[in-house]
């Protein structure tokens, strides 16, 4: 049965129902206003979007003038900065990202500050004053706790002795053999000193596995792979050797000491997704995810990211991918006498298989949804031509790492990360384990790289630009395409694709 949900994400997709310091007055406000902000954001409420957004910023102007910072950042928050004009834009952009600098959030600093990516008439000023805030925000943001993470017994060492531990045999071992053949295949085309060895984690233990590598000399371990035991083992104080798990824990937060965790998250892609959808200026979103574990966790995460940028999920749908497209997407879209109700939907989040996801566009169009945008994370995608299969998501809007879609790396297939390795397992491997190969890549360039651990921040590997948190967790930011004519093309700036459209 499929639902359609208006309000709150209150349990996570679970049962989807229709429905300080001080600081100094921003710069930009030029004089005290004894106005009434309180009744100025009541009046919003009242008003056309446009007039709204309007009044909601002089209402943030007045609080910030009076120094009431906390609610001049929450009004300035709630401001719909694509219903501004554009000089009120760079005015909101400029209070905002002080209000939340002062309160030291440089994820709102970095939403104020994407109106430097729109060519905005500003004083030149304006533009360093944006763009120095810009820079505070992600070096921030790179810099957060991860002094905390440095291994003392590697530091300032060349990394010579790898373990890698991996299931041979159960549920795990076809994506362990596909991860270690990559890393093999790395190993011999990289060259260097160092020494790579396999254990059969489907047979010992992870004490015991610690035991083993820890006899064998090595200087850290790669793995594990299975959830369960990454989750056990972010909840230790401490891991016997430096560890790269290979999968993401269950907890909030990684606890355990020389542990780090890596792996293609599609929680990541969602919210990557999120926030694209909400630069690109949609601002009520409709979602259709699976009905099953996967599609509850991918789903939660776009929905929080998305309302954390500001945006409102107004219908959701967890799906059953072996029932009829065409009732998701009747709920997904309010369709009504065989017409998509569109009135608060700007666009949709898809998450889907691609013979699924292939089955979505046209349904659409049949329901008068022709030029409703669509995001999608990866699994859409093949990873192959399909022109044919694929034409019917043409317009589509998807993440994908680059190796998958290599013009998105600018500079063709040559400029990628580990190309010799990337052309290598391109010959020899099937399409649909292209992405874990570079995971498997990454996986290894990152073990080299735990001796230098500020080395992480940013790197550019085969799945994405690699970050690190504070507490040992790796994420990927993954470059955008759009199907065109059946084939992605790489979206190079928002809003545009390399054609130009």
């Amino acid at each position: 049965m499929k639902h359609s949900l208006r309000g709150v994400f209150a349990t996570g997709l679970i049962a989807l129902l229709v429905t300080g310091c001080a600081m100094q007055s921003p710069s930009v406000v030029d004089r005290a206003d004894d106005r009434d902000a309180g009744r100025l954001l009541s009046q919003a409420e009242q008003q056309a979007p446009e007039q709204a957004a309007k009044t909601r910023l002089e209402a943030a102007n007045i609080l910030a003038q009076q120094g009431q910072r906390e609610n001049a950042f929450k009004a300035a928050s709630a401001i719909d900065e694509a219903r501004l004009t554009e000089t009120d834009r760079v005015r909101w952009a400029l209070l905002f990202s002080e209000l939340a600098r002062a309160m030291d959030d440089p994820r709102a600093v970095l939403r104020a500050t994407q109106v430097l990516n729109d060519e905005l008439p500003m004083q030149d000023d304006q533009q360093e004053t944006l763009a120095e805030r810009q820079r505070w925000a992600r070096n921030t943001l790179d810099e957060t706790d991860t002094q905390g993470l440095t291994l003392s017994e590697l530091e300032g060492q060349a990394i010579r002795r790898i373990v890698v531990a991996l299931p041979e045999s159960g549920p795990l071992s076809s994506v362990a053999n596909t991860l270690a053949t990559a890393m093999r295949r790395h190993h011999e085309i990289s060259g260097g000193n160092i020494e790579l060895s396999f254990l059969d984690a489907s047979q010992y233990s992870m004490d015991e596995l610690y035991q083993r590598a820890e006899q064998m000399n090595a200087q850290l371990i790669i793995g594990p792979l299975e959830k369960d035991q990454v989750s056990q083992l972010e909840q230790r104080d401490s891991v016997p050797l430096p560890t790269l798990a290979l999968n993401y824990g269950s907890g909030e937060q990684n606890r355990a000491a020389r542990l780090f965790q890596y792996g293609l998250s599609a929680e990541d892609e969602a919210r990557q997704a999120a926030r694209r959808a909400y630069q690109d200026g949609q601002r009520h979103m409709s979602m259709m995810v699976p009905d099953n574990d996967w599609g509850r966790r991918v789903g939660e995460a776009f929905w929080n990211e998305f309302n954390r940028q500001g945006g409102e999920v107004t219908n959701a749908v967890r799906y059953n991918p072996e029932s009829s497209v065409s009732n998701a997407v009747q709920t997904a879209l309010s369709v009504s006498g065989e017409r998509a109700q569109l009135g608060n939907i700007d666009a949709l989040f898809l998450l889907a298989l691609p013979d699924y996801a292939r089955q979505v566009p046209p349904t659409m169009d049949y329901y008068y949804a022709p030029d409703l945008p669509i995001y999608a994370t990866s699994h859409l995608y093949e990873g192959r031509l399909q022109t044919r299969r694929d034409q019917d998501l043409n317009d589509v809007v998807f993440a994908d790492i680059p190796w998958q879609i290599p013009d998105a790396a600018v500079g063709g297939e040559e400029v990628l990360p580990f190309y010799p390795t990337y052309q290598r397992l391109r010959e020899e491997s099937d399409a649909s384990m292209f992405r874990l190969m570079a995971m498997g890549v990454d996986a290894y360039e990152i073990a080299t790289h735990l001796s230098n651990i500020a080395s992480l921040n940013g790197m550019k590997g085969s799945t994405g630009t690699l970050y690190l948190t504070g507490d040992g967790r790796i994420y990927r930011e993954l470059p955008w395409a759009k199907f065109q004519n059946g084939t992605p093309v790489p979206i190079l700036t928002p809003g545009q694709t390399a054609s130009g459209e």
